[in-house]
């Protein structure tokens, strides 16, 4: 395993051994994660997303697994992760099927309309990095889902006057685009810069078009912060 400063975090966090912080860096600026609030605190449901999600659900990005906990107990939910310390993790706290694979390498992990919903809740759809890399995410995410299926994903809304604070931005010309760049940091671990591709509704809906997908619902405002939305997809 590479250096995971993310995955060992949550891990030592889990473990009741973390001594340090998980620090997000850019340039000089710094931020501390709330992991226990973020990642650990007790998940019972969102009606929105509830009322997007069936199963089989694919998770993706799981984290250590606070929405597959809730989800597997109604239908058959998939956890996925890059990181062997936060699969690892999920298991141990009782997610029944957590597995280590790539979310944007979907077509290799999955057969074809393996899924009927999809979740990803936490902005890391954005980490496809680009709108070509966007709409080749949902392409696959298409191919790995039922002709009937659903998905919900989030994102930061760079129309909003208030995104500009949020940690890491980059502005663009572009209209409804922007970027986020950081890294994390833990324990003297440094862990690959990340490229967030951020996108406003309007441009998601852009990045669907051909995939397979189309944009359903946006809800702005989510439990996660003013700055952010989600959208619920559907094949059409």
């Amino acid at each position: 395993m590479g250096p995971d400063p993310f995955g060992r975090a949550l891990r030592d966090h889990y473990l009741g051994e973390r001594e340090e912080p998980l620090l997000d860096r850019d340039g000089s600026r710094t931020r501390e994660q709330p992991i226990e609030r973020w990642y650990f605190a007790p998940f019972d449901g969102d009606p929105f997303l509830d009322s997007w999600l069936r199963g089989p659900l694919l998770d993706m990005g799981a984290g250590v697994g606070r929405q597959t906990l809730h989800y597997q107990d109604a239908f058959e939910t998939v956890a996925i992760e890059v990181s062997e310390r936060l699969v690892r993790t999920m298991r141990e706290r009782g997610v029944e099927d957590a597995r280590l694979a790539d979310m944007f390498a979907l077509r290799e992990a999955f057969e074809r309309d393996r899924f009927r919903s999809a979740l990803a809740i936490g902005t890391q759809v954005c980490l496809a990095g680009s709108m070509s890399g966007l709409k080749g995410f949902l392409a696959d995410l298409a191919y790995v889902t039922t002709p009937d299926a659903t998905a919900v994903i989030d994102s930061y809304d760079p129309t909003l006057a208030a995104t500009a604070e949020t940690f890491g931005y980059r502005a663009d010309p572009t209209p409804g685009l922007a970027h986020r760049v950081y890294h994390c940091e833990y324990e003297g671990w440094v862990g690959e810069t990340l490229l967030f591709r951020v996108v406003s509704p309007e441009r998601l809906r852009e990045a669907a078009i051909g995939t397979g997908w189309q944009v359903a619902e946006v809800r702005h405002h989510p439990p996660a912060g003013p700055v952010q939305f989600r959208a619920a997809l559907t094949k059409g």
